[in-house]
């Protein structure tokens, strides 16, 4: 529960308050297998906001391109992807607990270590945590839709969300997102279009082919069984 009153004191007194947020904690119940693994690697794997802007070469331990995936969900397509790219190094955030033990599970039996994770609110991290352009790629697949028109403005991909994303990417490093909803992959569309320091990598200037390296969730395998679709866009930092 915030002290201050009003978003104007709590940034007098140096705090960050959003007014809208684009996801609710829906923590759920931790197995004992997730708890157990959280407990084990994050010592060596997890990050917070009380680390501050990160030096990412001693983070690693290495000068490796940067992949960030925001809201990982489960975990599977960070650890797969981080295990099918040892050259690159993967930070995930995910703000529900049972996805960060589920990731670090996953991350134990494929003996993956090329990642690290946070279990903060994405914007916080992007602004106390990571320096000007570190980053290589910034990847969101499958965000929260939020269908109902009136909860379109906590959708994640937004304006002022899209500029700081471009604040921490490198020149030719790469947005990378993918949706199941094609109003919302409109939506995505159209504010990176608006951006001029973007640059679509598609074609046909709207959605690119699923790149090889994006592994198909198994809900994308159902949806796909079922003729539904998913729009993936890749936009390049110029």
């Amino acid at each position: 529960m915030s002290h201050f009153k009003t978003a104007e004191e709590a940034a007098a007194a140096g705090k960050y308050v959003r007014t809208v947020r684009s996801f609710v904690k829906r923590e759920g119940r931790l197995t004992k297998g997730q708890a157990a693994a959280i407990e084990r690697l994050w010592p060596s794997v997890g990050l917070t906001l009380e680390n501050g802007r990160l030096d990412l070469g001693a983070v690693f331990g290495r000068q490796a391109p940067v992949t960030l995936e925001i809201g990982f969900g489960m975990g599977h397509s960070l650890v797969e992807m981080a295990a099918n790219a040892p050259e690159r190094d993967f930070i995930g955030i995910e703000v529900h607990e049972p996805g960060i033990g589920a990731c670090l599970m996953a991350a134990e039996e494929a003996e993956v270590e090329n990642f690290r994770v946070f279990h903060e609110d994405a914007v916080e991290v992007l602004k106390q945590c990571i320096p000007d352009k570190s980053l290589n790629c910034v990847q969101i697949f499958f965000p929260d839709p939020w269908h109902k028109k009136r909860h379109h403005k906590r959708r994640i991909v937004q304006p002022e969300f899209v500029q700081l994303l471009i604040q921490k990417i490198e020149t030719d490093g790469v947005i990378h997102l993918a949706t199941d909803w094609e109003n919302y992959a409109e939506h995505m569309l159209e504010v990176l279009n608006d951006e001029p320091r973007l640059t679509n990598l598609s074609s046909s200037g709207d959605y690119v082919p699923r790149p090889d390296n994006r592994p198909k969730t198994k809900f994308e395998r159902r949806g796909e069984g079922k003729g539904h679709g998913v729009w993936d866009l890749q936009f390049k930092i110029n």
